[in-house]
C-alpha cells in the first residue's frame, strides 16, 4: 500500500518519468524516509504501550541473566523479529530505557536484521537447509559474541543520557497508567516525542542511502568483488555497510554473486553487512551513542562478519574437494 502511495506521489502527482535518476533517488528517499517513520511509531507505541503493563524490574529480570545467556536469550528475540536494522533501532533504544545491559541490547540489534523468517524461507528454496541452518547459527554467534564482548568492556558511559535514559518522572508516569486509554496514549505521546528528537537524523540517513543506492550500480560492486580474490570477503562487507536493505531484499543479489561463480561465504558476507550494518543505522544510533561506540559496535560486527564469509568459504571448499 506504501509503495504505491509513493508511486502515485511521485510518479502521478509530480509527474516525474521513471527512467528517471532523480526520481528514482525521491521516490527512494520519499519510501523509505515514510517506513522507517511508521514502522518507528508503531513500533515505539506498542512497545511503550507494554511498558505499562511489564514492570521495567521484570524486563531487566528476563534479559539479565548471569554470563552469556542474556546475550542468547536477546538474540533469540532477536531472530524472531523480522526487522532490517533502523527499525530494530526503537526496540534497542526500550531495552536501554530499561535498563537492560548494554551488550545484551547489541546481541538484540545485531541478530534481529540479520535473521528473520521471510528469510529463511527464501534461503531453504535457494540454498538448501544445511546452509540455511548454518547461516542462522552463524547470524546468532556473531549476535552472541559481539554483545557478549561488548558488555565486558562496561561502555555505558558512551551512551547519549538523553535518549536512553528514563528519568524518576517517565517511570512514574509508566506505574500511573492504569486504563487502556492511558496506556495507548503513552505508548503514542513517547513514539512522537522519540521521532521528533529523530526526524534530522533519519532523513539524513535516508538521503544518504538513495544517493548511495542510485549512484552506485550493482555491476560495479560484482566486479570489484570478483577482481580481489581473497581479499573479496573484506571487500564484500565493506561495499555492503554502505548500503541499506533488509536481509530479504538483498538475498536476491547474493543468490546472483553465489551464481556468477563467487564463494558462497562472499556473497553472504555481503548480504550480512548489508542488513547489519548501514550508514542510515549509523546515523541513527549516533543518536544515542557516542562516536567511539559507534565505531568500536561496527568494527567488531564487520570483522565477526569477515570471518564467517571465510569459515563459510572454506567450508564450501572443503566439501568441493571431498565429492
Amino acid at each position: 500500500m506504501l509503495a504505491l502511495i509513493v508511486d502515485w506521489l511521485v510518479y502521478g502527482l509530480f509527474g516525474l518519468p521513471g527512467s528517471s535518476l532523480a526520481a528514482r533517488m525521491f521516490h527512494f528517499f520519499i519510501y523509505d524516509s515514510l517506513k522507517i517513520i511508521i514502522l518507528l511509531l508503531l513500533m515505539i507505541t506498542i512497545v511503550g504501550f507494554l511498558r505499562t503493563w511489564i514492570p521495567t524490574q521484570k524486563i531487566r529480570q528476563w534479559l539479565n541473566k548471569r554470563g552469556i545467556l542474556g546475550n542468547l536469550l536477546a538474540a533469540a528475540f532477536g531472530a524472531l523479529t523480522p526487522f532490517c536494522s533502523c527499525s530494530s533501532i526503537p526496540i534497542f533504544f526500550s531495552f536501554l530505557k530499561a535498563q537492560v545491559p548494554l551488550g545484551i541490547a547489541f546481541s538484540f540489534l545485531i541478530t534481529s536484521p540479520i535473521i528473520n523468517e521471510y528469510l529463511v524461507v527464501l534461503m531453504l528454496g535457494f540454498f538448501g537447509l544445511k546452509i540455511t541452518l548454518l547461516y542462522i547459527l552463524s547470524g546468532l554467534t556473531i549476535g552472541v559474541g559481539v554483545g557478549y564482548f561488548l558488555g565486558l568492556l562496561n561502555l555505558e558511559r558512551f551512551l547519549v543520557p538523553e535518549m536512553v535514559k528514563s528519568d524518576a518522572a517517565t517511570l512514574g508516569e509508566v506505574n500511573a497508567c492504569t486504563g487502556f486509554i492511558r496506556r495507548l496514549t503513552f505508548g503514542v505521546n513517547e513514539a512522537l516525542a522519540t521521532v521528533q528528537r529523530l526526524l534530522f537524523w533519519i532523513l539524513l540517513g535516508v538521503g544518504l542511502g538513495a544517493l548511495i543506492h542510485n549512484f552506485i550500480p550493482q555491476s560495479l560492486v560484482e566486479e570489484m568483488i570478483s577482481k580481489t580474490g581473497f581479499l573479496a570477503v573484506p571487500l564484500a562487507v565493506l561495499l555492503g555497510i554502505p548500503l541499506y536493505g533488509s536481509c530479504a531484499a538483498i538475498l536476491p543479489v547474493a543468490i546472483v554473486l553465489f551464481q556468477k561463480g563467487f564463494p558462497l561465504g562472499t556473497a553472504l558476507a555481503f548480504m550480512m553487512a548489508v542488513s547489519a550494518l548501514s550508514l542510515p543505522e549509523a546515523v541513527l544510533l549516533r543518536r544515542a551513542i557516542k562516536l567511539k561506540l559507534l565505531i568500536l559496535f561496527f568494527s567488531l560486527t564487520a570483522l565477526a562478519i569477515i570471518f564467517t564469509g571465510y569459515l563459510f568459504n572454506f567450508l564450501a571448499a572443503h566439501q568441493s574437494a571431498v565429492k
